[in-house]
């Protein structure tokens, strides 16, 4: 084990156990919000990941719904964060740590001295589960915080409760229901990069030049990490069932950052590492069939159907949603009911 995973672990260790006794919203707030009179929110998710970033995509919608006069500023770690909330009007300011805090411990202390400086009328932990998310929301300056905690098992009430994206948002609602908000009962919001129209009409010029534009797209994405990836055997009998079953399409492969093909480079392929690029593209396809990842989140968050591929991570916590998304357990399901799975989410 390496000297910076030894690190880590203690770390993470000394975190959960100084931040235990936190997040309890009932202690630290008293009287009502008013909706007109919040103006200034925060939202932390100390994560540089993208697929995490994008999970709080819902939130960030519902936040901006909600408190419509409201500027929001996100509080993260890493450099992705003006590349997902570019375009998010209400977005004010991101707050970043270094992805790599003990490379960079100046810049560390500082985003979190930034963090102290402001203040807010309301502060919203994304993450119940992070002690570093738990601990921003205890230090700033907020009248009202919402810890993510909850008293009342709110499971019982959603079924769709567990999943990453959506149960920051149910915790939301029910804090503020606790502090005299009326919220509306709508749909959680899908995740969500937003694109200006130029950025997709250069993601429809991209894919015109590598397959016809007389036909629909359908998107693979044969890489994942880790046990998540599913083996180039495994691939070859489903991409040649694909080949066989939709040939009035495109079939195309999006590569991942390491450049790498499960199918030995057999489709016509899209390669690039601008994030907001890779969206457009996806935004001009029919669908996007792949393992849970970082890029699947990306597709969902380009809003067009998704065909999730798991078999190690949990469906009910990571599936796509929205836009005739599904989640589906490949261990418990045929190749026939995948190919049933892509031909619904084109219909």
């Amino acid at each position: 084990m390496s000297f910076k995973i030894k690190i880590n672990r203690i770390r993470r260790s000394v975190m959960q156990s100084l931040t235990s006794g936190l997040g309890n919203s009932s202690n630290v707030n008293k009287g009502t919000i008013n909706p007109q009179q919040v103006k200034r929110v925060l939202i932390s998710r100390p994560n540089h990941r993208l697929g995490n970033l994008l999970l709080i995509t819902p939130l960030v919608q519902e936040v901006q719904n909600l408190f419509p006069n409201a500027t929001i500023d996100v509080f993260i770690k890493g450099n992705l964060g003006p590349i997902v909330f570019e375009n998010f009007t209400n977005v004010n300011q991101i707050i970043r740590l270094p992805k790599k805090h003990f490379d960079e411990l100046g810049n560390y202390m500082k985003g979190w001295l930034k963090l102290k400086k402001n203040k807010y009328d309301l502060a919203i932990n994304a993450d119940k589960n992070s002690s570093s998310g738990r601990l921003s929301i205890q230090l700033v300056n907020a009248k009202f915080k919402c810890f993510g905690e909850q008293a009342t098992d709110l499971s019982s009430q959603f079924s769709d409760y567990a999943h990453i994206a959506k149960y920051p948002v149910y915790d939301l609602r029910h804090f503020l229901a606790s502090v005299g908000m009326k919220v509306p009962n709508t749909p959680i919001p899908n995740l969500l990069l937003q694109l200006s129209p130029e950025e997709v009409a250069k993601g429809k010029a991209l894919l015109d030049a590598i397959v016809r534009a007389s036909k629909k797209t359908i998107c693979l994405f044969t890489f994942a990490t880790g046990a998540k990836c599913y083996s180039v055997e495994w691939w070859a009998v489903f991409y040649e069932r694909i080949l066989k079953e939709f040939p009035d399409y495109n079939i195309l492969e999006v590569l991942p950052v390491e450049n790498v093909s499960q199918i030995h480079f057999a489709a016509p392929t899209y390669y690039s590492k601008d994030i907001r690029e890779i969206t457009a593209f996806f935004k001009n396809t029919a669908v996007f069939v792949g393992a849970d990842s970082g890029m699947m989140h990306l597709a969902s968050a380009a809003q067009l159907p998704v065909v999730g591929l798991f078999s190690v991570t949990k469906t009910d916590k990571y599936a796509p949603y929205g836009t005739k998304s599904v989640a589906i357990n490949t261990n418990e399901t045929t190749i026939d009911d995948w190919i049933q799975a892509i031909k619904n989410s084109l219909e």
